[in-house]
């Protein structure tokens, strides 16, 4: 296990805090910093984890990679980057708390501007629950989201790169 540690801490590390960075700089730009960073770890993560598989294969494992190599290595990238961002986000947040009651308010605003196609699709029961949780978001839950929605997209990349990389004896 410590070959895989090693060979995916910077890739992790270097991920996670480019993502609270992208965070910070879309906040500073005026954007919605949790929308727009989901989108970036979305760019990110395949890189990250592409990078990450590709030099264990080819620096640490001879030019072999089993799937099941790649799945690990990318696991420990994509959740290292995942950990990485919902942490820094949440430090973030809980110094700056100006932030944090700036994305609420754009959360409820978007919620109101769609009041109507949610009460159409839905009920106005799911309407008001979700007006309740947006009002009862701490700040952890915001990082919590941000934690979930890179794993699940870290997942799929990592299949797919795993398969694509593969390579074993014959």
């Amino acid at each position: 296990m410590n070959r895989y540690l090693e060979s995916t801490y910077r890739f992790g590390l270097i991920g996670g805090i480019f993502c609270v960075f992208a965070f910070l700089l879309f906040n500073w730009l005026g954007y919605d910093p949790t929308n727009f960073s989901m989108l970036f770890g979305y760019i990110l993560i395949p890189i990250f984890v592409f990078l990450g598989i590709r030099y264990f294969k080819k620096e640490v494992n001879y030019g072999e990679l089993s799937f099941a190599h790649g799945m690990t290595i990318g696991f420990l990238i994509y959740t290292m980057i995942a950990f990485i961002s919902g942490l820094g986000i949440w430090i973030v947040l809980l110094i700056d708390s100006s932030l944090f009651e700036t994305i609420k308010i754009l959360k409820l605003e978007v919620l109101s501007t769609n009041k109507e196609l949610i009460i159409s699709q839905l009920n106005e029961e799911s309407f008001d629950i979700t007006l309740q949780k947006i009002n009862a978001m701490k700040q952890r839950d915001i990082a919590l989201n941000d934690f979930i929605w890179k794993i699940l997209p870290g997942l799929f990349f990592t299949i797919i790169i795993s398969i694509i990389l593969r390579k074993t004896k014959i």
